[in-house]
């Protein structure tokens, strides 16, 4: 199965490559299929396929991939635009609400999605789920400090949220950001998005949770279809 995986994350990931065009300042994203795209798109740089590209990270694991490719880079606050975004999810309902993540690098991946004019995203299909939180816990980045109030805070709203724990190292999972990650169940899985999004986000402690709601413009799928690795273009229902 995980060689089959790799070859639908490969599928996508050469597929959403293909929507890059020269001159674009582009949302890299983070996890393993954006990875893949990242790899894609600096081997298209170093043919001459592309040029004039400008790379905006979401993590720093991708700024570091991302420079080790040669791939030219920005931050946020040095540009004016980004034309495409491209990122993985952990979760994807039929609606294109997603929730993203499970490397702990959602705020700056919900930062550079907003900021996108398209924002692409690549799974393979195991990520396509009915309903959200029933198999995926949301992420939800808090102040250190604060981790037990908004863990007692989440409970009161029928959520039950561990403390993420690193584990090749002791201790807690730590952002990039400097902040922690409560990885939250909700009973039933997550009905309204949208709602829970707002009230995550009004805790105090609470920097941003891992729901990414009205975001997504397009959803790239690999499957395995007769034994061949393809993708599967979403529409919104």
């Amino acid at each position: 199965m995980a060689d089959l995986q790799d070859q639908m994350k490969q599928a996508v990931a050469a597929a959403a490559t293909e929507q890059i065009r020269s001159g674009m300042v582009v949302g890299l994203g983070s996890g393993s299929t954006a990875a893949l795209m990242i790899q894609a798109l600096g081997a298209k740089l170093r043919s001459g396929e592309l040029s004039d590209i400008t790379g905006v990270t979401t993590s720093f694991q991708g700024e570091v991939l991302a420079a080790e490719l040669g791939i030219p880079l920005k931050s946020l606050n040095a540009i004016e635009r980004i034309d495409l975004a491209i990122d993985g999810a952990d979760e994807v309902d039929p609606a294109f609400q997603l929730i993203k993540g499970g490397g702990a690098c959602h705020v700056q991946e919900k930062l550079v999605a907003r900021r996108a004019e398209r924002f692409v995203v690549v799974v393979d299909s195991t990520k396509l789920v009915d309903t959200l939180n029933l198999g995926f816990l949301l992420p939800v980045e808090v102040l250190p400090g604060a981790w037990r109030q908004v863990q007692a805070e989440l409970a009161a709203m029928g959520g039950e949220a561990q403390l993420r724990m690193a584990v090749k190292k002791a201790g807690p999972v730590v952002t990039d950001q400097g902040n922690l990650v409560l990885d939250v169940k909700i009973a039933g899985g997550i009905s309204d998005p949208a709602s829970l999004e707002r009230e995550i986000n009004n805790l105090p402690g609470v920097l941003e949770n891992g729901l990414f709601v009205n975001l997504t413009d397009q959803v790239l799928v690999g499957e395995i279809v007769d034994g061949v690795a393809g993708v599967r273009d979403l529409q919104p229902c």
